[in-house]
This record gives structure tokens, C-alpha cells and sequence, in this order.
């Protein structure tokens, strides 16, 4: 589930994060230039000329949504995936793990100005759970621009008491694998509802995951 790249960073300028500046859960620090999944992300105005601009300039230069997400010591987050991977770099923390949770496998998130790149279709958590608070810079990568030959539009709209949970649960594992296998393509999402259109071959299988707790419209 998580690869370490040729991607790093030296530690010296890890060691000059102003950590104490990030108080959210989440803070994005680049801006999309079109489409949100698609489209190469550039620094916010705020962040240029920064540690963190550095940080980004080590990765390819088309990426996507860059952020710094604070887990507090004790925390976890719920079981899910995502349809895009993620390159992770460590900023701080003792005992912070990426957990798959296919395989009951556990990745200790440690402080070595690597890069790593998870597979985030594989169902996960992450965990904190030492002295100190886990950091770590998260990067989408960018969708595959992939070109369909026989292709149909759909929308998806997920139902029930918790419409995010089923959907990160049964149907982001397809979507990613999808979205790699070149089946997919011009992947929207609002509220909750996604569109995109699909190969037409692979219609009747996405229907199979739609079975209980989704809407599946085509159009």
C-alpha cells in the first residue's frame, strides 16, 4: 500500500517547518488551475517563497491538492478509500501509522525526508499514537486522462444514514482501480453525487456495486 519514492527532501528543511502554525485539521496550501481532479495545482500566494513551496518543488510538477493534516495523539480516522493515490512526506511525529486494513498491515510514518506513495484504493486508516501529534504533507495525484472507446455517462448518488461511508467503503476501491485500468473518465463530484462517464463493458459491474445504498442513473 505505500511505496517509498526516488522523491525526498533533506532534513534541514524539515527541521524549519513552523509546525506550531497549523491549528485545523486540514490546511490546503496550493489552488487548483481548472479541473479539481485533473489539472495540475499551483502554490497559494501565501505559501510562495516558503518552506513549503520547497517542500511541493521535490515532486513531479503536475500534482494535485497539496495539504497539511494535523492528527492528534489518541485519533484515528474512519475506514475508507480514495479514487486519486497520494504521495505522504512526514513532518513530525513519533508513533503516527498508515494502517491497510485488506491486509491488517501496519506502516510506520517516520521522519526520513522521504516521500512515499500509497495506493489509497485499498481500504485504510490512519492512527496517532504516541506523544506527540502526527504532521504530514498529503498530495493528490493527478486522474488519468484516459480516453474511452465505447464509453456511457452515469451519476451516482449515494443514499442511507451514512452516504459518505458507503460510498468511501464500496465504491472509491472500484473507482480507483478504474480510473488505472483506463474504464473511466471526466470524474465529477458534488455533494454527494459523482458523475463520469464509464466503458460500456464494465457498465454491468459498477450496477453490481450499486446494489444497496446508491442511485446509478445514466444519461
Amino acid at each position: 500500500m505505500l511505496i517509498k519514492t526516488n522523491y525526498s527532501v533533506p532534513q534541514s528543511l524539515l527541521s524549519s517547518i513552523p509546525f506550531d502554525s497549523f491549528q485545523t485539521m486540514k490546511t490546503a496550501i496550493n489552488r487548483p488551475t481548472g479541473n479539481f481532479f485533473y489539472d495540475p495545482w499551483e502554490i497559494k500566494d501565501e505559501f510562495r517563497d516558503t518552506v513549503f513551496e520547497q517542500l511541493l518543488n521535490t515532486l513531479p510538477k503536475d500534482i494535485g491538492e497539496a495539504r497539511v493534516i494535523v492528527l492528534e495523539s489518541e485519533s484515528c480516522y474512519t475506514k475508507h478509500a480514495d479514487i486519486d493515490d497520494r504521495y505522504h512526506l512526514n513532518l513530525h511525529g513519533d508513533e503516527g501509522y498508515l494502517i491497510d486494513l485488506e491486509s491488517n498491515t501496519m506502516y510506520h510514518t517516520v521522519n526520513d525526508g522521504n516521500w512515499y506513495l500509497m495506493n489509497a484504493g485499498i481500504l485504510h486508516t490512519a492512527a496517532s499514537f504516541g506523544e506527540h501529534k502526527r504532521i504530514q504533507l498529503v498530495v493528490r495525484k493527478l486522474l488519468i486522462k484516459n480516453q474511452l472507446a465505447d464509453s456511457v455517462a452515469v451519476s451516482i448518488t449515494a443514499t442511507g444514514e451514512n452516504p459518505r461511508y458507503k460510498f468511501d467503503n464500496v465504491l472509491s476501491p472500484w473507482l480507483n482501480r478504474a480510473n488505472k485500468n483506463n474504464l473511466i473518465s471526466n470524474f465529477q463530484y458534488q455533494d454527494s453525487t459523482v458523475k463520469f462517464n464509464i466503458e460500456k463493458t464494465h457498465l454491468s459491474d459498477l450496477k453490481n456495486k450499486c446494489l444497496d445504498n446508491f442511485t446509478l442513473i445514466e444519461f
